[in-house]
């Protein structure tokens, strides 16, 4: 039995009062049917004695036709009112068939109409997009849920969900459920706190993510887990980030290596891609790229493989150059890259002009060029550079007379500038349509640095996740410059969205105490953040790893969309505001009283 099919015995069943089908099943197979839908009036268009109505549904739109008979009951009706109505099923004519609906061969003839509920005057419109402000549209989330591409995205998650559950079943998964009140830890972002009412002074945090608890599951001897697992995270907004909370798909196994999750990361997202989009899905296995590397020819560490700009490094051409400003910055052992991009025809001295004034705001270093144009140079830098320096710039580029092309140079210290070409290198991306179309590259990030050094501290802290396993384990955290230690740390990179973190774990105490004394914690200090998991490890841990795909951002691929607001349900605002229901707001002081709570609002509210 066909799964519409089985919609429509079920809704027969449950709802034969209400409708004996839906508003997107109805087929030319059904015409001279009586039939009853229920649904939202979606338009309304009036053709002298006759009305035409949409009708919508969560599975469609049917048009229904209302006469004399009929047409008063719905005639002062606004658009999003709910009715019921009682028809037979009737053939349009040809030059009224609407290819672009499944219901578009067919329309009712309306014998009754029951009106279940009357619409008010709408803040916005749902059959049409009439550009209401975010605010609006979040305060009246429910109404703008109604509207086709918002609807269908949700639908997508429900089934993108529903898919990857069944698959980490099929790869021999069971699902565990962890704890969402726990105890705060420093795992990078501000945790959200929720205070004790049975224990003055202290509080519960919410699970920035399920970390500590798969661990213990591990070491429970639970082999492979995993979790739809909401995650709450005190941080700012992005296109890309909800803020405050998040869903991934949590998951852990026992007795692996880092190609070990790989290859169920690979397995999980190639399916899920495949299954939910005709676009292109990168072949299995995904490509392995060590972060240093990436960092050097994309500046970011989550490039989109789409775009095939690559950021060269060119110092050694300057190494002897008279132009003053490389010279300065190779005096400072910097460092001069650049990115090269091959044209039809050269750009105005207006887009240069805007481009190097918009680079030198954003990045606080300059921008240089160069053009390439049929043998001949040209462009900001010519006067400077020397005829040695081009010729080792056409060898190094490969540049023939016939070439066309920009160099775009930038000379600073090695992160800065390599950030700055980074972000170029996607601007120019987009703007000479160099992306390629309908297509998901994915790509391992491997290598990631144990440590980095605090610029406004001076101090060394955790890069990513401080449970990772350092690679070269103890031994490397007693002999090594700790900003030299790479860890068995990986992420996911699809179209230059992170899409998963993860980590080969750290499982022995004395290793975990090491790496977390370089990041200037005690053992006690350990002792009473991770005291469950240090516990645990001294009685038999298993090595394990296992990382946490973005339910919310692998929606947002699927659904073709560039914020990821347009795949939650609920989300929270720009300002971390949930608009519709009113949060955060204020309690009252009996509830502050019971949870021993004092308010000091900052000076100036």
């Amino acid at each position: 039995m066909s799964e519409a099919h089985q919609i429509k015995n079920v809704m027969t069943t449950l709802n034969s009062v209400y409708r004996s089908h839906t508003c997107g099943e109805i087929r030319e197979s059904d015409i001279g049917k009586e039939v009853i839908l229920s649904g939202w009036i979606h338009k309304k268009r009036d053709h002298g004695g006759i009305l035409f109505v949409d009708l919508r549904d969560n599975y469609g739109l049917t048009q229904i036709i209302c006469r004399d008979n009929t047409r008063a009951d719905i005639d002062n009706l606004r658009t999003e009112s709910v009715i019921t109505i009682k028809g037979k099923v009737v053939g349009r004519d040809k030059e009224a068939c609407n290819n672009k609906l499944p219901t578009g061969m067919i329309e009712i003839n309306t014998d009754s109409i029951c009106v279940h509920s009357c619409c008010d005057v709408l803040p916005f419109q749902i059959a049409e997009d009439d550009n209401a402000p975010e605010n609006t549209r979040l305060q009246f989330r429910f109404l703008e849920l109604r509207k086709e591409r918002v609807h269908k995205n949700i639908l997508l998650r429900s089934d993108v969900v529903f898919f990857m559950r069944q698959t980490m079943y099929d790869l021999g998964f069971k699902e565990f459920q962890t704890p969402i009140l726990t105890s705060s830890s420093p795992e990078g972002a501000r945790d959200y706190i929720v205070p004790s009412r049975v224990h003055p002074g202290k509080f519960f945090a919410l699970p920035q993510a399920p970390q500590q608890f798969k661990q213990l599951l591990m070491v429970s001897g639970f082999d492979r887990y995993f979790q739809i697992a909401p995650c709450f995270r005190d941080e700012d907004a992005r296109a890309d980030r909800s803020p405050g909370e998040f869903y991934q798909l949590d998951l852990e196994m026992s007795f692996v290596e880092q190609e070990d999750v790989f290859k169920v990361a690979e397995e999980v997202l190639s399916k899920t891609f495949s299954k939910f989009s005709t676009w292109q899905v990168t072949n299995k296995p995904f490509p392995r790229l060590k972060y240093d590397d990436v960092l050097n020819e994309y500046g970011i560490d989550k490039p989109d493989l789409r775009n095939p700009l690559k950021i060269k490094d060119v110092t050694s051409v300057f190494k002897n150059t008279e132009f003053k400003v490389f010279q300065g910055v190779l005096a400072e052992k910097g460092t001069v890259r650049s990115l090269k991009i091959d044209l039809k025809e050269a750009p105005s001295r207006k887009f240069f002009d805007d481009k190097i004034q918009n680079f030198q705001t954003q990045n606080g270093i300059g921008l240089g060029y160069l053009i390439f144009e049929k043998g001949n140079h040209k462009g900001g830098l010519a006067k400077v550079v020397s005829e040695s320096e081009v010729s080792a710039l056409k060898q190094e580029f490969n540049i023939i007379d016939s070439t066309i092309c920009v160099i775009f140079f930038a000379a600073g210290a090695k992160k800065k500038a390599l950030s700055a070409l980074g972000k170029l290198r996607i601007e120019l991306g987009r703007e000479f349509d160099l992306i390629e179309k309908d297509t998901y590259k994915f790509c391992f990030i491997t290598d990631f640095p144990m440590y980095e050094l605090n610029e406004d501290t001076n101090k060394i802290e955790f890069s990513h996740n401080p449970f990772s396993m350092p690679q070269g384990g103890l031994e490397a955290l007693n002999t090594k410059d700790p900003l030299t230690i790479a860890a068995n740390q990986y992420d996911v990179v699809c179209n230059g969205y992170e899409l998963s973190s993860g980590a080969i774990r750290n499982h022995s105490p004395e290793i975990m105490y090491r790496a977390f004394e370089i990041a200037g914690y005690s053992k006690e200090d350990v002792d009473a953040k991770f005291g469950g998991m240090i516990r645990a490890f001294k009685f038999g841990a298993p090595p394990h790893g296992g990382m946490a795909p973005g339910i919310d951002r692998i929606v947002m691929l699927l659904a073709n969309e560039s914020a990821i607001r347009d795949v939650i349900a609920f989300p929270m605002s720009q300002t971390v505001e949930d608009l519709l229901m009113g949060a955060p707001g204020t309690v009252s002081d009996k509830q502050l009283k019971e949870c021993h709570i004092k308010i000091e609002m900052p000076k100036g509210t």
